[in-house]
């Protein structure tokens, strides 16, 4: 890492020339462009952007990953609590199902999105992301995206859910808590917005992921660009 930052902060310093030559950390006669930093930054999220939407658009996967599996909002498990003393188990565990099959549909048209955004990333700011730590670039990419990742993907998100009959389970599973008489109407959260923050953030924490494997792995640097702006960061 420190010699890869080294590097970048020479691009930024002699940010005049077009090519930078025998730079520090790099084999001899090999020069690394700014375009091609920039690039490179893009094609490392590109990269780690469609494995994670390779691994969650799938049936199951946020459902049986332990890690990304979603579960009822925070305001809702005094429901989820509730109606499991009371027997509804099934009720409960078919809410969470579909809320997690709709979080898998909706992975699947994350892509474009998440592409658009890295497309509209400056040059400037593409050399910059790498400065900071391994997960620099996914960290950069996710603090001046989410806003409009956010908004772009909650009606996927929404689409998703209904299509499945996510919301359907989860209105069951309020009103029969509502409808239960020794208890206060709850707080009805969010369910669209809670579900699109979980599964934007199992995105962005799989995309950091990639970016330090191919950081740190030789074999994940599976394109030229990538092979050149990143071969000489951990010799």
């Amino acid at each position: 890492m420190k010699k890869i930052c080294t590097i970048l902060l020479t691009v930024i310093t002699l940010s005049s020339c077009e090519t930078l030559k025998q730079l520090p950390g790099l084999p001899t006669g090999i020069g690394v462009s700014e375009q091609e930093a920039g690039q490179g930054i893009k094609e490392a999220l590109s990269q780690g952007l469609g494995k994670a939407v390779l691994q969650l658009n799938n049936t199951d996967g946020f459902f049986k990953d332990a890690y990304y599996k979603i579960l009822l909002p925070p305001d809702a498990r005094k429901i989820e609590n509730t109606l499991r003393s009371l027997g509804f188990n099934n009720l409960v565990d078919k809410a969470i199902l579909q809320i997690n099959r709709g979080a898998e549909d909706a992975a699947g048209f994350a892509k474009p999105i998440f592409i658009d955004a890295i497309k509209s990333m400056t040059l400037q700011d593409a050399i910059g992301l790498v400065r900071n730590g391994d997960t620099s670039a996914t960290h950069f990419f996710r603090e001046k995206t989410t806003a409009k990742l956010i908004a772009a993907f909650t009606p996927v998100i929404k689409a998703s859910l209904d299509k499945v009959e996510g919301t359907k389970y989860y209105s069951d599973l309020v009103n029969k808590y509502n409808s239960l008489p020794t208890t206060f109407k709850p707080i009805n959260p969010d369910l669209t917005g809670f579900v699109t923050g979980k599964a934007t953030d199992a995105l962005f924490d799989l995309v950091a992921k990639e970016e330090v494997n191919i950081r740190t792995n030789f074999a994940a640097r599976t394109t030229d660009i990538l092979k050149k702006v990143f071969g000489g960061s951990y010799r």
